[in-house]
């Protein structure tokens, strides 16, 4: 659906974008990842349309939108970071007016606001000032004007930046839903999030694409641990101990004291093994019961310091 093909930007000597390709198939949710100055608002300019590139392509719905901008942008609905609303109309007014931008027909205009304020949920703010509206229903109604005319490809710049807990949770939810009957490429810094929602992960790094796959690929290529939690009853030093000696084991440490007489801890190992067995079996031979054991979540702050050299940095 999206397709980057050695995008090259340049602005003077500096070079912005270093012959980067990528691709976003179609129904896909994926993250554009990257630290600030990486390129990725750039990337995100030359796909909508706003910027010109040096070199190479972008092709949306296999629409150049360098030879036909008009046609390509007919796909894109796009939430910059700061919505662009007007303060001082109400939802309904301002949705129209994004009709208008859009060349919604006059006829199907009524249609396609109560359509857009139906999926983004904002029916019942319609005919309110957007200015006093709160930040998380402002965010929702710059997602309604990105669904104006449904365009197949979503483009969502930090999405939930500022909002609290609830209205990520509110916004992520919906961004999941939008994905059944469109494509959606998300940037954001909120790693969490990211990892919620996302199929792929597109990590660039100064110009340059570091790393593209599923964050469970990610973790398993590039960090090439895996991680297990264990809750086990018994005297934690000797549980340590013992689980610390079982073959495959790079390390393991205690994390937390959640139930009287019991301890949690993590265990990581290389790749290649899978010590469960061997820890049931410890825990069997030492009548230590087992209340919980489970594969830690992927750690993907981890991986995004490991594939932009943060990590080496930070050790020095």
């Amino acid at each position: 659906m999206i397709e980057v093909s050695h995008l090259t930007k340049r602005y003077g000597d500096h070079l912005a974008l270093d012959d980067i390709s990528f691709t976003v198939e179609d129904g896909e949710i994926v993250g554009f990842l990257g630290p600030n100055g990486a390129g990725k608002s750039t990337t995100m300019n030359i796909i909508t349309g706003y910027l010109s590139s040096t070199d190479g392509t972008v092709k949306v719905g296999g629409v150049d939108v360098l030879e036909d901008p008009i046609g390509a942008k007919k796909k894109i609905g796009y939430l910059p970071e700061i919505p662009p609303l007007y303060v001082d109309m109400t939802v309904q007014e301002y949705l129209g007016l994004c009709c208008d931008l859009k060349s919604v027909p006059a006829a199907n205009k009524p249609d396609t606001i109560d359509q857009v304020c139906k999926l983004t949920r904002i029916t019942d703010v319609k005919k309110r000032l957007i200015r006093n509206l709160s930040k998380g229903y402002r965010q929702r109604v710059g997602l309604a004007q990105a669904l104006v005319g449904n365009p197949e490809v979503l483009i969502l710049d930090e999405p939930t930046v500022g909002l609290d807990p609830k209205q990520i949770i509110e916004v992520r939810d919906l961004i999941k839903d939008l994905s059944r009957q469109h494509t959606i490429l998300l940037s954001s810094h909120i790693l969490q999030e990211v990892q919620a929602v996302c199929d792929k992960l597109v990590i660039i790094n100064h110009g340059r694409i570091v790393a593209i796959d599923t964050p469970e690929n990610l973790s398993r290529n590039i960090l090439q641990v895996s991680k297990l939690e264990v809750r086990i009853k018994g005297p934690k030093n000797d549980i340590l101990r013992g689980i610390q000696l079982i073959e495959g084991v790079l390390s393991a440490e205690i994390v937390r004291i959640r139930e009287e007489g019991t301890v949690d801890i993590r265990v990581e190992t290389d790749d290649d093994s899978d010590v469960r067995g061997e820890i049931f079996y410890f825990c069997s031979r030492n009548d230590y019961p087992i209340y919980m054991m489970r594969t830690d979540e992927i750690n993907l702050e981890d991986i995004f310091l490991q594939v932009t050299g943060e990590r080496e940095a930070r050790r020095r």
